[in-house]
């Protein structure tokens, strides 16, 4: 009867240990890809401060102007960045720098070697011998309805800086950034006068709307 006892428990024993040692090593099982989902979890956990490099080939300025009165027409064209540099703080654009080439200028066909982009060039209106640059500095992004941003910073042309609200919807992933805008600035501001009606009251149909409208986009990689 002792035997049997002895070679009865001997067997829950070892019946206890085929059913415990199998889980135990399937709980501490490592898995191939731990490392390929950790690398994608960590990658995807927004980081403070990070730095973006404008791509000056994949982002765009357009401008448009026109004369006081419709039927007289207006123009429009492009300008490059010619740098930059955006910060994003846990997945919003929070700061950041662009400089204009306005030695790029250009009219709607891409041209520059004709008299209205001269004309544009010269101190009646950018005078860009004596100011090849103009930069935007943000200084303040506020959140607006419908999940987009306001810009605030100091836009300087012709060396004379103003601060100015742009209306944008950004967008931060897989490493881009990429910012979208409009706004219509007052040339003024920037003693651009030329044939302005807020200033020369004899102009009539010959006055240039003060009023210049910029849209942007801009694109920065890490």
């Amino acid at each position: 009867m002792k035997l049997f006892r002895k070679s009865f428990n001997n067997s829950l024993t070892i019946s206890f240990l085929l059913l415990t040692i199998p889980p135990l090593f399937s709980a501490y099982h490592r898995p191939e890809n731990e490392n390929a989902v950790s690398a994608s979890l960590t990658s995807s956990i927004p980081v403070a401060n990070e730095k973006y490099v404008i791509d000056k080939k994949e982002s765009s300025v357009t401008w448009k102007c026109s004369m006081s009165f419709a039927k007289k027409g207006g123009h429009n064209g492009y300008i490059s960045l010619s740098k930059g540099e955006l910060t994003v703080d846990n997945g919003q654009l929070t700061s950041g720098t662009v400089e204009v080439d306005m030695n790029t200028i250009a009219d709607e066909k891409h041209a520059s070697d004709n008299d209205l982009i001269e004309h544009l060039k010269s101190p009646d209106f950018f005078d860009v011998e004596k100011f090849p640059i103009s930069k935007f500095a943000i200084v303040k992004v506020v959140l607006a309805e419908g999940g987009n941003i306001n810009v605030t910073g100091i836009m300087t042309i012709k060396g004379i800086m103003q601060t100015i609200t742009i209306p944008a919807k950004v967008e931060v992933k897989g490493g881009v950034v990429t910012v979208n805008g409009k706004l219509t600035i007052d040339r003024t501001k920037w003693d651009i006068t030329y044939k302005s009606g807020a200033f020369f009251a004899d102009l009539a149909d010959e006055a240039i709307s003060d009023k210049i409208e910029l849209e942007m986009k801009i694109v920065a990689k890490k």
